[in-house]
């Protein structure tokens, strides 16, 4: 399913005004722990799928790598990301990650943040980035953690005076569609499990380098309210893989 709900302007309205859409990677409140984990890239080509405001492509620029392409479906989340393009050789293409199929060995690492979970098949991502990096090349993503999609409504359960009681988890191992309230819209996201995301991986002849689970950094546990629940649970899901 190709939802494309960013380009609705009530939902993108909504979401521009999410703190790491306005600070960018500063207000991702993984970014401390992919950064550790991304690879160098300079003179390395570089592929972003599902680039958003394009926030990883300009990082990764500035990290001096040779080229970089993000491709996204939303065409106003593009826009926002070429208005503030500061490389010459970033490029932005309005594209599904279903359908990108590029040349073998057409670049040296892959990003993705924070998009799988929108699509039904994690394989046809591996199967189709194992064939375009270079050999030794890099596949970084984030995704929602599975405990954080398995039950489907992405919210608390809260007592009599609207405190977080627990986090349901449920139907675990039933893979496929959850629907949740995001910004107030209905989003269909594709719970998976955490073997389906390594066993993908390693079917298609990656190696896992790393697999971390974030934890909120101190600096947002001090100054964000509310932050210190995000300790209760997994929100995220980071792994990085080689091309053997």
């Amino acid at each position: 399913m190709k939802e494309n709900k960013y380009d609705n302007p009530a939902f993108f309205n909504q979401y521009s005004q999410m703190t790491r859409s306005v600070k960018g990677l500063e207000g991702a409140g993984e970014w401390h722990v992919l950064q550790k984990i991304l690879p160098i890239t300079k003179g390395k080509r570089v592929l972003d799928l599902g680039c958003g405001f394009g926030w990883h492509c300009q990082y990764v620029a500035g990290q001096g790598a040779e080229s970089v392409l993000g491709i996204d479906l939303s065409e106003k989340m593009l826009d926002f990301a070429k208005q503030k393009n500061q490389f010459s050789f970033v490029e932005y293409k309005q594209m599904a990650i279903e359908d990108f199929d590029f040349p073998a060995e057409s670049f040296d690492v892959v990003l993705s943040s924070l998009a799988f979970h929108y699509l039904e098949s994690f394989d046809d991502v591996c199967r189709k980035v194992h064939k375009c990096l270079s050999v030794g090349g890099t596949f970084v993503f984030s995704v929602e953690h599975p405990v954080f999609t398995a039950y489907g409504s992405q919210d608390w359960f809260y007592n009599e005076n609207s405190e977080p009681i627990h986090w349901p988890v449920d139907n675990y191992y039933k893979e496929g569609i959850r629907k949740a309230n995001f910004l107030g819209q209905e989003v269909v996201k594709y719970h998976k499990t955490l073997t389906t995301y390594v066993n993908g991986l390693l079917k298609s002849g990656f190696e896992i380098t790393a697999l971390v689970e974030p934890e909120p950094d101190e600096i947002s546990l001090k100054t964000i309210p509310g932050m210190q629940d995000e300790l209760r649970r997994p929100i995220f899901l980071i792994i990085s893989a080689l091309k053997k």
